[in-house]
């Protein structure tokens, strides 16, 4: 259960409505046809993508992807796979022991369960081995028209606290605060945006904010 209680609300510290408008109309400008850095060419590729992604970069993912689905071309031959050959193939992706348990037990899953369909439900897709809400909601908002949350990754959490669109480093409470804050027809564009707001500007460890376009809104920046 999520202590909300203890997180700082201290309006102070936050962007109020008019100030987050101008934020995200900046940034939307500015990232204009922002995507999901992952390849993928249906959503089973997708969700083994978003497995191998765990603390991995998305362009290594997007070197190892074609080599693995052109050895296990479908969910049916992945979740036969020998999890030795997977771990081979996906080894440079780091964690490599466990994304090869994840993927064939959530590859087996989806043949036993759902008759080899990846599901298009937040519910189901919370079920999969390797995939929490963050990956489910990019799943539902690539490959299903469906936006029923904000996926809250690294990017997302540093820029949000850092601008003054949420207090928490809590992924489950900033996307709460996303979601109250942002038109819903934002919410399956803003993981883009921010990804690319990330890479770009707002680094985690040295964000380049004399270059910021938001410079003069940031909180982090102004304080």
């Amino acid at each position: 259960m999520i202590e909300v209680s203890l997180e700082n609300k201290s309006n102070n510290n936050l962007l109020n409505e008019k100030q987050i408008t101008e934020v995200i109309n900046i940034l939307e400008k500015e990232y204009k046809g922002a995507t999901c850095g992952l390849d993928y060419n249906n959503v089973f590729e997708l969700l083994v993508a978003l497995i191998l992604a765990a603390q991995c970069t998305d362009l290594r993912v997007n070197k190892i992807r074609p080599i693995l689905f052109n050895r296990f071309k479908n969910v049916y031959e992945m979740a036969k796979a020998e999890p030795k050959e997977i771990s081979k193939i996906i080894h440079s992706c780091g964690f490599y022991n466990n994304k090869t348990k994840n993927i064939l037990g959530a590859s087996n899953i989806i043949v036993s369960k759902y008759n080899g369909k990846v599901p298009g439900n937040m519910q189901d897709l919370t079920t999969l081995p390797g995939i929490g809400r963050k990956s489910a909601n990019i799943i539902l908002q690539e490959c299903f028209n469906v936006s029923v949350g904000i996926a809250v990754d690294t990017h997302v959490s540093r820029i949000s606290k850092r601008l003054g669109l949420t207090t928490s480093t809590n992924p489950i409470i900033i996307e709460r605060d996303l979601m109250e804050k942002l038109e819903k027809n934002l919410w399956n564009k803003i993981n883009h945006i921010l990804v690319c707001h990330g890479r770009a500007i707002c680094d985690a460890k040295k964000p380049k904010c004399d270059k910021c376009m938001v410079n003069h809104i940031c909180k982090y920046y102004n304080n």
